[in-house]
């Protein structure tokens, strides 16, 4: 058997469990975001008495719609945790959304975190900068 290249090197071993870990992280955060924007769906779908959308006029993004209400509008997780508590449907929706984008960079997160334990400087380093570039778009994107 042959000895790894410098003594902290991660093995076979730590690698198939750090890829089979990564691998359910994504799978649990993808369906369990899809099972909350289904139920967000379906509580949107239950109240006939909300207002219907006009799909016939075309409404430029950030342009109020006669069919939304200043009231209800949903332009923050600040906003999105707010209005769960009214049950909102729509806000279960974005909360959906809001894992589903979470899960990515949560899978980068376990990233370092599993590189850092297995002392893989060089794949830490990377997904630090990963994680550095990611968390620059969600704080400065548009």
């Amino acid at each position: 058997m042959t000895e790894p290249l410098h003594k902290h090197a991660p093995t076979a071993e730590q690698d198939e469990r750090l890829e089979a870990a990564i691998a359910v992280l994504l799978r649990v955060g993808v369906i369990a975001a899809a099972v909350i924007v289904v139920i967000g769906g379906a509580l949107v779908l239950r109240h006939p008495g909300a207002p219907v959308p006009n799909y016939r006029i075309f409404h430029a993004p950030g342009e109020p719609s006669s069919a939304v209400s200043a009231g209800t509008s949903i332009r923050s997780i600040a906003a999105v945790f707010r209005h769960l508590r009214d049950g909102s449907g729509a806000s279960i929706i974005a909360l959906g959304l809001l894992i589903l984008i979470a899960t990515p960079i949560a899978r980068v997160i376990f990233a370092v975190i599993g590189f850092a334990r297995e002392r893989d400087m060089l794949y830490t380093i990377i997904s630090l900068i990963v994680l550095a570039v990611l968390a620059f778009s969600l704080v400065h994107g548009g």
